[in-house]
């Protein structure tokens, strides 16, 4: 029976239990930020991927978001002009995935279990996460939240991607052709969540505070908020392996204004998508 999620994801939306720190990941020869709990052993982190464009810092409040639930967030600030290497920037995901299990965090206080290892990325930087998961067998997780079109192809590399996914897509068709972010969910070669949050789009996770003021989009704060917690829901469930919120890893799981597409439903709405005009 499908889980519905809404008491857990009312919770993971807020910060979380841990204090944060935040360093620069200067140290290691890449621009970029990385977001910790004060403390902790074993914990889990992810290598996160910014969209085209994007400063890490429209991504401050969401990565600290996530490392209050105890998870490390290692994001390069690489590849923000206005062409990209998409292949290099998954190879700085790649150099943050390193950075995580090989170098000593905090003042020693701060330790990374080389078993919890996972990928997230927005827009540009989901399609790069893809790419840094493909063919690997030692991630947990990728997060690939409102994937654009990338070269190389995400959505191929996503067949070779056994980690269990999530893929966060919209209802509505964007004017731009971001890109088809179910077809890559119905590419996925291992376990995969497909979901659409009511009231996002593709810029949903963007903190700058001119986009809305150009677009006319305000009141976004509490559907940010419940992307934030479906995705910390999904790395808690297969990083951490939380039972309570194992559903947040299940294809037909649900919630209040989140909706899960799987199955042939899945399929059919990819195939609208790629074929559409």
């Amino acid at each position: 029976m499908a889980e519905n999620l809404t008491k857990h994801l009312a919770k993971l939306s807020k910060r979380g239990p841990h204090r944060v720190l935040v360093g620069e990941l200067d140290f290691v020869g890449l621009p970029g930020k990385i977001y910790t709990p004060a403390e902790g052993h074993a914990l889990a982190g992810v290598a996160f991927g910014h969209d085209w464009l994007k400063d890490i810092k429209n991504y401050h409040a969401t990565l600290r978001h996530l490392a209050s639930w105890g998870i490390v967030v290692a994001a390069p600030n690489t590849e923000t002009g206005f062409s990209p290497n998409h292949r290099g920037f998954a190879s700085d995901l790649e150099t943050c995935l390193q950075v995580l299990t090989g170098v000593k965090l905090g003042t020693g206080n701060i330790t990374i279990a080389p078993g919890r290892i996972g990928v997230v990325g927005h827009g540009m930087g989901a399609g790069a996460a893809v790419l840094t998961a493909a063919g690997r067998g030692n991630l947990k997780a990728v997060v690939a939240a409102y994937p654009s079109t990338i070269t190389p192809s995400a959505e191929e590399a996503a067949a070779t991607v056994h980690s269990p996914g999530l893929v966060l897509g919209t209802g509505e068709y964007a004017f731009f052709d971001y890109g088809n972010p179910a077809n890559l969910a119905a590419q996925w070669a291992g376990p995969v969540a497909y979901r659409e949050v009511e009231g996002a789009n593709h810029d949903v996770l963007n903190e700058s505070r001119l986009f809305p003021l150009l677009t006319g989009l305000r009141n976004r704060h509490i559907t940010r908020e419940r992307v934030r917690g479906l995705i910390t829901g999904f790395l808690l469930a297969t990083l951490t392996n939380e039972r309570k919120y194992s559903g947040f890893r299940a294809a037909d799981s649900y919630a209040k204004k989140v909706t899960s597409i799987h199955g042939s439903e899945l399929l059919a709405k990819a195939d609208f998508a790629q074929y559409a005009d």
